[in-house]
């Protein structure tokens, strides 16, 4: 077998039945049984015609790959597997194990609120753990290298020890992860900690597989300089059109369909905040082209995008939604995550003026209803995140957040209550936690679980349409947000009057 074996954990090697968002439920606590949340939610991705590697995998996983192979590795040194095939894939011959992670502690913002909330450890820290406590690492005596955006949370040297990792690479690991890897093949010594250095385009290395559900990365960073957020503290940088276009015909080839990724695609190859309306035309043009030219159904997914972006070129949300066909009944609309955090201006220029630009933060909260008013008009959806617990955030700046949440009421769209995580420029803060919550974060939190319940059950049947989900898979998505639903509701008035319901409990 190979010389080296790349990995995840098993909730981020799925396609979550063709729906990225679905791949959230990783992040969920865990507590309905584990083969249902692999039914439902987290199916495991299909493996080649060699019946050992892979046929998709994470975005990152597939560029560290492809950095090996074009750095004097070759194809047969190299696989990349479910983390329940490493029985099969290691032999004598493996020398490294590569693990890439998301969320390796249940310590990013979605799992460590509703962890803290239920009282139960997320499915990914689960998942985590069992793979690197698989026999097969210690029986072949293998060299663990681990990273991802994860990663951060794998610093501390005894939670290092704990998995048998002997290097972690915190950051951009495509300079990097080539001379450890060699390093860990030659039995060399390798450094515990590794911070990976800023890749120039030029260097990007083109991915060689598919990725999970055709993920393409078009643009890396941000720049916006939002204190509580990692990616916003990169450089930003877009790639070349040809390089996308060449991995977008590798995933139309092999998975059927893609998703630009990038925090914020609205501002593909723009010089500063304002986008470039031509250049990411160009791009969606392009991908179409492509889609037709394989003859796949279309279907352009998109990760992310800034609600300052949509509002600084209104034009160019209805120009995406014309080359993307949506507004049909098999397209009924676009979808991708964005950030709303907070309402507070005071909060807003404390914490992410880079956010609102060319805004000013006193204009935050226009901003958004009007994103929210152009986006209802193009037939997008918005999967919005909220921050509760931003240093230095009262019961004021809560207040103000609840009535914007009210006003989006009428729009179609998900709001997600996070808890805050000391990350980014932020690392000396503290992990806001239930114990902190004011009254007003419990009114927060029932307004957008009401906001939520009122458009989940269309959500759902628009996007299993879209994503062509069996109806009996469908059924039991909406019979387990039905049952969660009755679950919360006595919960749900004890939220709005300010109490925590699970003193009730007690």
């Amino acid at each position: 077998m190979a010389e080296i074996v790349l990995t995840a954990d098993k909730t981020l090697m799925s396609n979550y039945h063709g729906g990225e968002f679905l791949g959230f439920a990783a992040c969920a606590p865990a507590a309905i049984p584990e083969y249902i949340y692999e039914k439902v939610f987290c199916p495991p991705a299909p493996v080649d015609d060699d019946g050992i590697s892979a046929k998709f995998a994470p975005c990152g996983l597939r560029r560290i790959e492809a950095a090996l192979l074009e750095n004097g590795f070759s194809r047969d040194e190299i696989v990349v597997v479910r983390p329940d095939m490493l029985d099969r894939a290691v032999d004598e011959r493996t020398k490294v194990l590569g693990v890439s992670t998301n969320d390796p502690l249940g310590l990013g913002p979605a799992s460590s609120t509703f962890s803290n909330l239920a009282g139960k450890e997320p499915f990914n820290a689960i998942s985590f753990r069992r793979l690197m406590r698989n026999p097969v690492i210690r029986k072949h005596q293998l060299k663990v290298i681990v990273g991802g955006p994860g990663a951060w949370q794998l610093e501390d040297e005894r939670i290092r020890m704990k998995f048998g990792i002997d290097c972690v690479l915190v950051g951009e690991g495509e300079l990097v992860a080539p001379e450890l890897f060699k390093k860990a093949v030659s039995g060399e010594e390798l450094p515990r900690f590794v911070h990976g250095e800023v890749v120039p385009l030029e260097k990007f290395p083109k991915i060689k597989g598919a990725t999970v559900n055709g993920l393409v990365e078009i643009a890396r960073g941000c720049g916006r300089g939002c204190k509580f957020c990692n990616p916003t503290m990169l450089k930003f940088r877009c790639l070349p059109l040809e390089h996308i276009l060449e991995e977008v015909r590798l995933n139309l080839r092999k998975v059927g369909r893609v998703l630009l990724h990038a925090e914020d695609v609205l501002r593909y190859k723009a010089n500063g905040v304002i986008p470039n309306e031509q250049a990411v035309i160009e791009l969606f043009e392009a991908v179409k082209r492509l889609y037709i030219e394989e003859n796949r159904p279309l279907d352009i997914g998109i990760s992310h995008f800034a609600l300052a972006s949509v509002v600084a070129k209104p034009a160019l949300v209805r120009e995406l939604s014309e080359v993307m066909e949506v507004g049909t009944r098999e397209n009924p609309w676009a979808s991708g995550q964005t950030g709303i955090e907070t309402a507070s201006e005071r909060l807003v220029e404390m914490h992410m003026q880079g956010k609102v630009r060319p805004f000013k933060p006193e204009e935050w909260r226009e901003v958004v209803l009007e994103a929210h008013e152009i986006l209802k008009e193009n037939h997008w959806v918005p999967c919005s995140t909220l921050v509760m617990g931003l240093p230095k955030e009262g019961a004021k700046d809560v207040l103000k957040t609840i009535e914007l949440v009210e006003d989006l009421r009428a729009y179609k769209s998900l709001i997600v209550p996070l808890f805050f995580v000391p990350i980014g420029n932020l690392t000396d803060q503290s992990f806001f936690t239930m114990k902190k919550m004011l009254p007003e974060h419990w009114m927060l939190f029932a307004a957008c679980l009401k906001h939520d319940f009122k458009w989940v059950y269309t959500l759902i049947d628009e996007y299993f349409r879209m994503t062509r989900l069996a109806t009996p898979k469908v059924a039991a998505i909406k019979f387990f947000t039905k049952y969660m639903e009755r679950k919360l509701k006595p919960y749900i008035k004890d939220m709005e009057q300010g109490l925590n319901p699970l003193d009730s409990l007690k």
